[in-house]
Parts: structure tokens; C-alpha cells; sequence
């Protein structure tokens, strides 16, 4: 595994190699690119690249499975290549980027809760992360990508949520918990295909097709078993996601405003959430302990964001809204309803026009099966063990821009009912819920 880790990044080192010797020779071309610096020239050649590191101090400063603060930090290395630029073919672009994760998890260490209170919280680990190439057809209208990728940067998203920290708050903490491995977003993305259609100036449609799990279906996480991102499996039951998304404007000020529908299909088989093969409740000291399998999934979502008053006139800042929900089978999953929604202000301040202060909220509504099943708990072992019922995130966060390739980010999370309510794990008679948490932190970013 490592060897092979070992190559991928030796082909980055070679692209960077052939970059720089094309970026040489372009500098010594007698035109105005000679006053231009390394990276204005390379990316003349077409080769772009980035540099990116999150580094994080939280805190649970109260409640949760006990106190405590972590550090965490990812570097985040990636690429794109213009290969029409670089060989000649017209209109695809080549994408790759590996992460660095090293620190804890305040949530898995200290919270317990279900919506990590920092998308970059996960195991430690060097892997690659994306890696795919892009064909654009009919002019740009229709857009191929294939490849290992992601699908929280264009499905179920919203250009008002990438402010805050919260994981829910980037891909929806509905879809992160029910899908395998939390489905094709950070930290694992899978092998797939991605269409995008723009049918008119106003409509885009997407459709993807992904390999089901980032890792094998019997792994208990899928984390430890692609630890660097190089499984590329391509043999699980597939899941689908499709979406329409629809642009307009509001007002004589021609607020914009977009409106996405879309739904999934996974075609794997999932647990059921009280039931086991025999059919009596999981609860039930005479059952096999063996869950119920189920075929298939599915979920439907929409996603509704706008700008709801312009900073100054003509500005595409000011003040700006998004909300999402989600919904799917409360047999076989333990979320079954999902909401989110903030605010977002911007260009308020003309000392720091690109700082953004962002407050938010999720909510996560614990199946009817699963509700059932701790039911079932108190009826077979006669303790009032706790019933889950919701988990639920406010956040409030200010970004603030100290150099151009610089922020700060303060961050304060309110956590209701860590788990969904779940029973703490240090509680010795089992019968309390995780007390609610509070998080404070600092987000630090540093990009190139």
C-alpha cells in the first residue's frame, strides 16, 4: 500500500518537474510573461496548483462524554492540469489532490455526537484524496468527469455554507450518516462518473454514478480500511445521484436566488434499524443479534439559497440565506429527516471587505425504527435506557481575513443531544444521555 502511495507521489513530483522545466522555458520566451512570477507562468502553461492547511484548536468546554481540547490539522496538496494547454486535448482537465490529516477528534474523543463539529475531523492518515479527468462537449454545455472524486462540492450544496466548520454543514449530516463510510466526501472519495448538462441559462442538470463504499462492505470503518485512499473499488453495488438546479433573480434589484431538487438510489443492502433475520427485535435476548438486511436505499433533498440584500449596489455581497432537507426510509436508516439552514454576511466592512460572519443551524431527526428499537431496550432489560430522539448543531463563526493567504476563524457550537440522544458511554448505569456540548475554537487557514 505504501509503495503504491509512494508512486502517486512521485507522479505528482514529475508533473511538478515538467511543469517548472515549461515554465522556464515560457519565461524565456521575449514577451511580458517575463515580468510575471512562477505561478502566474506555470499557469500560463497550464498547470495549476495549490497549497492549503487547516489547522484547528477546539474545545468541549461542557457536557458532552467529558471535557477536554484537541488539536487537528489537514494540508491539503492538489492540482489541475489544462491538458488542451499542456498536449493538446481539447477541453479536458486533469484534477488530483491528497490530504494530510494528523491530530484527534473532538467529537469521536470528547462529544460523541453524530454531526462532527469540524469537517476536517477524521483518522490520521496520509491519502489521496481526488483524483479524475474532465471532458467539456457541446461548447462547454456538457461537462464527463470520471474518475475518483467527490460529490459534496456540487450535490445537495449550497455557495453559502462553505464558511462554517460544523461537517453537516458542507455535506448534510443526513447523507454523512446514513450513506457507507459517510458516502463520497471528506475524507474518502470513490471512483465514478459525473454528467453536467447546462440546458439553458438558468437550468443545470447532474447525474452521478458512484461505486457504493470507499471501503469493503464488512470493514467497520471505512477509514482504517482505505487508510490511503487507494482501493479504487469499483465492484459494490452503485449508488445514484441526480439533481436539477434552477437559477433565477427576485426583485428590482435582481436579488439571485437558486432552487435544487434531486434524489439518490443506492442499490446495496442495508440494515434494518430494529429487526434482526429471525424477526424479533434486535432487543430480544432470543434473537439471532443478526440485523435484518434490506435492499436497496434511497433519499430525496432540495436545497433552496439567495442573497437577500446587496452590501452596496451592484455587489455580489451582502447578506445571504441557504436552507436543505432531506428525507429518507426510516427502516433502514438512523436518520431519517434532515434540515439545515444560516445566514451569511459579507463586504460590511470596508477595512476588511472579504470578511464573512456566518450563523447556522442543523437538524437530525432519529428514525421511527430506531426510536423503536431503545424502546425495545427498556421493555427487554426493564432500565430506562435512553430513547433517541434528534442531534441538533447551532453555529456561529466570524472569518477574518489577515493577509490575502491568511484567515482566522473563531467558531462557537452549541451540540443538543449528542448521539441523538444516546446513552453515555462512561455512564455506569446506562441509563443517562450524553449531556449537551459546547464547542469553542479557532480555525486557522493558510493557502497558496
Amino acid at each position: 500500500m505504501y509503495r503504491v502511495l509512494i508512486r502517486v507521489v512521485r507522479v505528482f513530483a514529475a508533473i511538478t518537474a515538467v511543469a517548472l522545466a515549461s515554465a522556464v522555458h515560457a519565461g524565456d520566451q521575449p514577451d511580458s510573461s517575463n515580468n510575471k512570477d512562477l505561478r502566474d507562468k506555470l499557469a500560463d502553461a497550464g498547470y495549476q496548483f495549490t497549497l492549503t492547511y487547516i489547522g484547528e484548536g477546539l474545545a468541549n468546554v461542557t457536557g458532552g462524554m467529558r471535557t477536554g481540547a484537541i488539536y487537528t490539522g489537514r494540508l491539503d496538496l492538489g492540482t489541475t492540469i489544462d491538458l488542451e494547454k499542456v498536449m493538446g486535448w481539447t477541453g479536458a482537465t486533469f484534477h488530483a489532490n491528497m490530504f494530510q490529516i494528523h491530530g484527534d477528534g473532538l467529537s469521536r474523543s470528547y462529544i460523541g455526537n453524530l454531526m462532527l463539529v469540524s469537517g476536517v475531523e477524521a483518522l490520521p492518515s496520509t491519502r489521496l484524496y481526488e483524483f479524475w479527468i474532465e471532458q467539456q462537449l457541446l461548447d462547454g454545455r456538457l461537462a464527463v468527469r470520471v474518475g475518483q472524486q467527490a460529490s459534496d462540492i456540487e450535490f445537495i450544496d449550497s455557495q453559502y455554507d462553505d464558511i462554517f466548520i460544523n461537517s453537516a454543514l458542507g455535506w448534510p449530516g443526513i447523507t454523512g450518516i446514513n450513506l457507507p463510510g459517510g458516502g463520497p466526501s471528506p475524507p474518502l472519495a470513490v471512483p465514478g462518473i459525473r454528467v453536467k448538462a447546462r440546458l439553458s441559462d438558468k437550468i443545470t442538470a447532474y447525474l452521478a454514478l458512484f461505486d457504493g463504499s470507499a471501503a469493503p462492505p464488512d470493514a467497520d470503518d471505512a477509514q482504517i480500511a482505505n487508510a490511503n485512499g487507494l482501493l479504487f473499488r469499483v465492484n459494490d453495488p452503485p449508488w445514484w445521484i441526480g439533481q436539477l438546479k434552477y437559477k433565477f433573480e427576485i426583485g428590482e434589484s435582481r436579488l439571485p436566488a437558486t432552487i435544487t431538487g434531486g434524489g439518490w438510489y443506492h442499490m446495496m443492502s442495508f440494515p434494518d434499524q430494529r429487526f434482526s433475520a429471525d424477526g424479533l427485535s434486535l432487543a430480544d435476548p432470543n434473537s439471532s443479534g443478526d440485523p435484518l438486511w434490506l435492499r436497496r436505499n434511497n433519499g430525496l433533498f432540495m436545497v433552496y439559497e439567495q442573497l437577500l440584500a446587496r452590501a452596496a449596489p451592484g455587489s455580489d455581497k451582502g447578506i445571504a440565506f441557504f436552507m436543505r432537507a432531506s428525507v429518507s426510509p426510516s427502516d433502514r436508516n438512523l436518520v431519517n429527516a434532515y434540515v439545515d439552514g444560516g445566514f451569511l454576511f459579507t463586504g460590511f466592512s470596508d477595512a476588511y471587505p472579504n470578511d464573512r460572519f456566518g450563523v447556522a443551524a442543523t437538524y437530525a431527526r432519529i428514525s421511527d425504527s430506531a426510536r423503536a428499537l431503545d424502546r425495545d431496550i427498556q421493555f427487554f432489560t426493564g432500565t430506562p435506557y435512553p430513547i433517541r430522539d434528534y442531534e441538533a448543531i447551532f453555529e456561529i463563526t466570524y472569518q477574518h481575513e489577515v493577509t490575502p493567504n491568511f484567515s482566522l476563524q473563531p467558531v462557537l457550537q452549541y451540540i443538543a443531544h449528542p448521539g441523538g440522544g444516546a446513552v453515555d458511554p462512561y455512564d455506569p448505569t446506562q441509563t443517562h444521555r450524553i449531556k449537551d456540548g459546547v464547542m469553542v475554537g479557532v480555525r486557522t487557514i493558510i493557502s497558496y
